[in-house]
């Protein structure tokens, strides 16, 4: 069993991490203050390929699995980019995986090669103001009109929808009540965000502002019925094709976020002078640093665990959640950490701790909450009865 980067995984990281050293710290420090989406950092990642990271070779993509698109997840996150960087293309990454498993071959080459080329960018448009993680009780309704659908709906935390012109959306085509079960009735549609039909509103929020957040008012939007993914009823089945990367690549963002704020505490830590001595030599400040790089290195195993299972093509869902947990849970202890390395310092702008730790907030609740992944283990792995 060989726990290594293979050379090929190595090259990938080096040749982010270079990519992001035109990105410095100061950079992202504006973005946050001022917002405005990293247009120029997205279009400096398409520009290198990676956008395809994980995306088949005949449409344009490189072919490589969830794994290397983790590995370049957490370069950029560690870059000192965090979560501003890495949900810059995010999307891209992961979100029309379900197009590649059940798109047609149409769909394929109109879909895959623009958003590659970063030529388009797209959002995820799912999780809705009164359902949040319960997708099955979405309200946003398709109606089908000759060759087209007709969609009207709202749609929350729908992040880049500013600077998007295509969405992966998911509405109801056959209502609840007369479908058969909860998860069927839902259709999985990639089609264009027109703004004449919809109303994009950003959310004011805590950190990344440099990549909005969004709610969505849908309008009788016309969708083209070649915009459909797969079968019509069954975009439940589809959209987990997406979800189960996300939170491997969301877990692996937050290990990066954890190991750039650890090693800014620690060069803080050995250049401090209190007392005549580096504050890094005190026991008190050693070990919660030491504590935070176990949790998260045993985090980063998790994350290559669920990424490897995916891309063998075998049952993800358990480590993905558990990926997803430790390590948001993990990022964000090393984030709180650094701040309280360095004192009042850390709550100073200047010193990006206060940033990577206001970022690490959203992992901890995104993709999917703490809590409801420990529903999901309890159920899923131990046989629990389900809670909820």
């Amino acid at each position: 069993m060989n726990f290594s980067y293979t050379e090929e995984q190595d090259s990938i990281r080096e040749a982010v991490a270079r990519i992001c050293e035109d990105f410095d710290a100061a950079y992202w420090l504006k973005r946050d203050n001022e917002g405005g989406f990293p247009l120029d950092f997205h279009a400096a990642i398409a520009k290198a390929g990676w956008l395809g990271i994980c995306m088949p070779i005949e449409y344009g993509g490189a072919g490589l699995g969830i794994s290397e698109a983790a590995i370049m997840m957490q370069a950029i996150a560690e870059s000192g980019a965090g979560m501003s960087g890495v949900s810059a293309i995010h999307m891209n990454i992961f979100g029309l995986n379900p197009v590649v498993v059940f798109g047609t071959e149409e769909q394929k080459r109109r879909m895959l090669p623009p958003l590659i080329a970063g030529e388009q960018k797209a959002c995820f448009a799912v999780t809705e103001p009164n359902t949040g993680l319960n997708t099955t009780q979405l309200k946003t309704f398709a109606k089908k009109s000759g060759d087209r659908y007709l969609v009207s709906g709202r749609k929350v935390f729908i992040s880049t929808a500013q600077v998007t012109d295509r969405m992966l959306l998911l509405a109801r085509t056959t209502p609840l009540e007369q479908a058969k079960r909860a998860t069927q009735g839902l259709s999985l549609f990639y089609t264009k965000l027109d703004r004449n039909f919809v109303d994009v509103r950003e959310i004011p929020k805590m950190g990344r502002k440099a990549v909005d957040t969004n709610e969505l008012f849908i309008d009788e939007l016309p969708v083209p019925a070649e915009d459909l993914i797969g079968k019509e009823g069954e975009g439940f089945k589809q959209i987990l094709h997406g979800m189960n990367p996300e939170r491997v690549l969301a877990a692996s963002a937050a290990v990066g976020l954890g190991r750039v704020a650890l090693k800014r505490a620690a060069a803080y830590a050995n250049e401090r002078i209190v007392f005549d001595r580096p504050i890094g030599k005190n026991q008190g400040v050693q070990h919660p640093l030491a504590k935070a790089w176990m949790e998260l290195e045993a985090a980063r195993l998790m994350v290559a665990n669920a990424g490897w299972r995916y891309d063998q093509g075998l049952e993800c869902g358990a480590e993905a959640n558990a990926a997803k947990y430790l390590a948001g849970e993990a990022g964000f202890r090393a984030c709180e950490t650094a701040v309280l390395t360095h004192g009042g310092y850390g709550y100073a702008k200047e010193y990006h701790v206060e940033r990577y730790l206001r970022e690490a907030m959203l992992l901890r609740i995104a993709p999917i909450s703490i809590q409801l992944i420990m529903c999901y283990i309890a159920e899923k792995v131990l046989n629990l009865p389900k809670s909820y």
